[in-house]
């Protein structure tokens, strides 16, 4: 999808009519609809005078989206990001969002928002421990590749053979011609990726706290009052749930499955703000969330994002053999996808 350089800017009156569609009145009240409207009209200025791009990820807060020029998954923005014909990046996501970014960008400025905005999962993987782990297992296993999500910081990437997101994964690993695969860092999605692979998939101990904390007895409950409800999940789930969902998807693999479904009810089991982004795109069908908030993606708000713009504050930067090491693995997951 893309956004922003396409769409007119909402009016105070339009913008709340279009937010107040979530049912949160907490968040979006008609002063705070009016103070995003006057952000969203100088960030979109910004924009402009700085020869400037935002990318944004589908969990990112809904009015983020009313000044994103592109909206996707880790793969569609990690694609995009080699497209952009802009001198400046800034990404509303997470922290290995942006590095990656820089990666394969390291003539733009690339901004974050809010540095706080890491990753739990990223953080539970590090190039030292990454290191001594191949070590340790291509004394057993003479032809392991390493394959990182995409969830993964800079270092960590640079320790890898190649990169993989939630929607190519079980394609990357299908694609080697190597029978031992180090899966680094989610242990879920790397059950998920063995289930569908005849390799031997050796699982980093990890998992994003988001998505692990979905529970299957949650699901049950709402397929119990709605028999018919179609149930989405992402691989980043528990085996437990994914063996309840009618598709196992990339959050950008559930916004096209909503939309070309003939069904008109669907379970979205991921992180919330995928679950906004679709009651507000697609208003003639029902979504009902088994899902948590990411406390990092939403760290990121328009206010943050207009001053980064106008101080150029929070740039990435990245040491230049780490940012060619790690271009690498994720220019071979692009080859490989």
């Amino acid at each position: 999808m893309e956004a922003g350089l396409r769409s007119e800017q909402k009016n105070p009156r339009e913008l709340y009519e279009h937010l107040s569609r979530l049912e949160d009145p907490h968040a979006y009240t008609r002063e705070s609809c009016e103070k995003f409207s006057d952000e969203i009209r100088e960030i979109r200025r910004l924009k402009k005078q700085r020869n400037a791009v935002i990318l944004a990820h589908n969990y990112q807060r809904p009015e983020i989206f009313e000044v994103a020029d592109f909206v996707g998954d880790s793969l569609e923005l990690a694609r995009q990001a080699t497209r952009v014909a802009a001198d400046a990046i800034v990404f509303c996501g997470v922290h290995f969002m942006a590095e990656s970014a820089k990666i394969l960008n390291p003539e733009k400025t690339v901004l974050l928002p809010d540095l706080r905005a890491g990753c739990s999962l990223a953080d539970s993987a590090t190039a030292e421990r990454l290191a001594e782990r191949k070590e340790e297992l291509r004394r057993i296993y003479p032809d392991l590749v390493v394959v990182s999500y995409v969830n993964t910081t800079a270092d960590v990437k640079a320790e890898s053979d190649v990169c993989c997101t939630s929607s190519n994964a079980v394609k990357i690993v299908g694609a080697l011609p190597n029978r031992n695969i180090l899966f680094v860092p989610d242990e879920n999605l790397a059950r998920y990726v063995r289930q569908n692979s005849d390799k031997n998939i050796i699982a980093w101990d990890g998992n994003c706290y988001v998505h692990h904390q979905i529970t299957p007895e949650q699901i049950l409950s709402v397929k119990e009052k709605l028999p018919h409800v179609k149930v989405l999940a992402h691989p980043e789930c528990r085996a437990d749930v994914l063996e309840l969902a009618d598709a196992v998807l990339s959050t950008s693999g559930m916004v096209r499955y909503a939309a070309e479904s003939p069904a008109t009810e669907f379970l979205v089991v991921t992180e919330c703000g995928l679950s906004d982004r679709l009651l507000l795109e697609l208003p003639e069908k029902r979504f009902y969330k088994a899902c948590k908030l990411c406390q990092y993606m939403k760290m990121i708000t328009l206010e943050d994002t207009l001053k980064s713009l106008e101080n150029m504050r929070h740039e990435i930067a990245l040491d230049e053999e780490i940012r060619a090491r790690a271009e690498r693995a994720l220019r071979r997951m692009f080859e490989l996808s």
